[in-house]
């Protein structure tokens, strides 16, 4: 927080301490333009509240000062002034402020709701220039080895390049996920797979770069298809209907989906549905939820031994409640809890095919319907989770 008005300071800490409170929050204060530019500096805070009226130096000049020390993706500023000048707020924004507020204009709810999304949204974007950075690196590579194929690796390079080109809209990535990259990407996938059935390779090593370049594709495939299912949910504006469901129909329907991971990895799946065989819900996100609990039970198997699955309902105290346990690796939750539902976040870096999506959408798609969720992990013993869902 840069803001030579200590009342200012402690006010915004107060109410974003009250607000945020489920979060671990450092605040750090500075009184001058110079000192917030050192603070920024040595600290690279996720946010910096700065206010536009300091002493030495306006927050204009102070933003400037921020923008040299970090790239654009890494900002996140949120400009706060005294004055309801609509040029300057037009000038904040356009120097690399995420949002503006007015003092005296905004309570409690507005200034955690607009740190928050400021936050969120830097996040989004420091993903996107991952994403750019080895989208480049894998464009790199093939570049190099198309110049040694044939004319079928040269049209590869064409829809290579058509890709480079899609990927360079990625500031509206969030929304254009599913429309924008899906399809490229998937057409490279099926040129490589073309590509392997027809292409002798002499050299070793060109044929392995070939394999680590399908894997890349394949990994950039799930997280866009994993995105792309988020974008949705958060952007339909209808609930889906509901409807009496069979939660062992279910069961049935996602093992059936996942019936190769289940085959591979051996898994046995029980189910106990007797205290609540059915439920008046929403078939498509009840699927979901069961679909990203299993494959997450499948996924994070424990590795010496076969996975267990128990997926059993019950209704403590009159509530629905939907439970999935497995023997699998298990996670610290005094580590690890606070963070286990948030976008992208993962704690077995080591299994390959994870994106930290899945558990973001069960818990979005439970809360929306008025439900919450709660976890029981101990590492190297395995998971439980308990649904509570709202019947809708």
């Amino acid at each position: 927080m840069a803001d030579d008005n200590e009342p200012d300071r402690v006010l915004y800490r107060r109410f974003l301490g009250r607000q945020m409170g489920f979060q671990r929050l450092e605040f750090h204060e500075a009184t001058s333009g110079q000192q917030a530019v050192e603070q920024f500096t040595r600290l690279r805070p996720d946010c910096v509240l700065l206010d536009y009226h300091l002493q030495d130096m306006d927050g204009l000049e102070v933003l400037e000062q921020f923008r040299r020390l970090v790239p654009a993706e890494g900002l996140c500023v949120v400009m706060i002034t005294g004055s309801g000048n609509e040029k300057l707020a037009v000038r904040a924004l356009q120097s690399g402020a995420l949002d503006y507020l007015m003092k005296g204009q905004f309570d409690q709810e507005l200034l955690t709701k607009t740190v928050t999304h400021a936050i969120e949204k830097n996040e989004w974007r420091q993903y996107q220039a991952r994403y750019h950075t080895e989208v480049e690196t894998v464009n790199q590579a093939l570049r190099t080895s198309l110049a040694e194929l044939t004319e079928t690796r040269q049209l590869l390079q064409a829809r290579n390049q058509q890709l480079a080109r899609t990927n360079a809209d990625l500031d509206n990535f969030v929304y254009a996920a599913s429309h924008d990259l899906r399809q490229p990407v998937h057409n490279l996938a099926g040129l490589f797979e073309e590509l392997r059935r027809s292409a002798t390779f002499a050299d070793p090593d060109e044929a392995q770069l070939l394999g680590l370049i399908d894997s890349s594709l394949q990994a950039l495939t799930t997280t866009i298809d994993d995105l792309a299912i988020v974008v949705q949910e958060q952007r339909r504006a209808e609930p889906t209907a509901t409807e009496q469901v069979l939660f062992q129909e279910i069961v049935d329907d996602v093992c059936q989906a996942l019936r190769p991971q289940i085959l591979e990895s051996r898994a046995r799946i029980s189910t106990e549905f007797g205290a609540l065989p059915t439920l008046l819900y929403s078939r498509v996100n009840l699927r979901t939820v069961l679909l990203n609990l299993v494959s997450n039970a499948l996924k994070y198997r424990h590795p010496s031994r076969a996975p267990h699955i128990i997926v059993r309902t019950s209704q403590p105290q009159g509530r629905a409640l939907l439970e999935v346990q497995d023997n699998g690796r298990g996670f610290d939750l005094a580590r690890h809890g606070s963070e286990l539902f948030q976008l992208f976040r993962r704690f077995h870096p080591d299994v390959q095919n994870g994106t930290g999506v899945g558990l973001f959408l069960v818990n979005r798609l439970v809360q929306t319907a008025g439900g919450h969720i709660e976890v029981e992990s101990q590492p190297d013993e395995g998971s439980t989770f308990k649904v509570f869902l709202a019947e809708e």
